[in-house]
């Protein structure tokens, strides 16, 4: 986003992305949480979605894709070529065995993601988008470093860490959820209309929502 230009924010009300634990991250998630964070049913949703997408091992080229604040695990059912990690804690990312490229990286601290332009065939988040506060510079970023014509893929469930989940987000439901990360998509300015959609059954298990969007060709 540029400096000095309008408020991306504007609209949202005050204190929206302001959290419980003011910490600096790196305190939090210093210890090792090797723990998936939904059901088996949800994490299959997403590796369905991956697959839809094409970005995963299953597609017909190879594809490099950017998992931002990933885990030791990144829920692909077949992992791409090449997939890049970039979480807060060291060891987690080591223990994923589908990353071929690391980034210990903290985005709320600096929403740059320390990649080249157009680097990326695919990015994806997968239940995350609700601690970053900053998120429409962290998009903005993400987007400039995929490619056009390349998949942006946000998930996220019903599942937090309510102190480190910002305000906004613990203050309305599901529904609201995918309509705040569809407009944070679309502040960017970098993407097609973004599509929410639920993808597993309802009442059923964790729900598992998706954002999906397509970066824009540049001009």
């Amino acid at each position: 986003m540029r400096p000095g230009g309008p408020d991306p924010y504007a609209g949202f009300p005050a204190g929206f992305f302001d959290r419980a634990d003011d910490r600096p991250d790196g305190v939090f998630y210093t210890p090792s949480r090797l723990v998936t964070h939904i059901d088996d049913a949800a994490i299959a949703a997403v590796g369905d979605l991956y697959a839809e997408l094409a970005i995963d091992g299953s597609a017909p080229g190879p594809r490099r894709v950017l998992d931002l604040m990933s885990s030791w695990v990144s829920h692909f059912r077949t992992p791409p070529s090449e997939l890049v990690v970039l979480g807060m804690n060291a060891e987690e990312l080591a223990a994923n065995p589908a990353a071929t490229e690391r980034v210990v990286h903290d985005l709320n601290a600096d929403p740059r993601v320390p990649l080249p332009d157009a680097d990326v065939d695919a990015v994806v988040c997968c239940v995350s988008i609700d601690y970053l506060t900053r998120p429409i510079e962290v998009l903005a970023d993400a987007g400039r470093v995929l490619r056009p014509g390349g998949p942006l893929a946000i998930t996220f469930s019903n599942r937090c860490f309510p102190t480190k989940a910002v305000r906004g987000w613990l203050a309305t439901d599901d529904d609201q959820h995918g309509r705040v990360v569809a407009e944070l998509v679309r502040r960017t300015g970098l993407f097609d209309e973004p599509r929410v959609e639920l993808r597993t059954p309802w009442g059923v298990g964790d729900p598992l929502y998706a954002v999906t969007a397509t970066r824009l060709a540049a001009g």
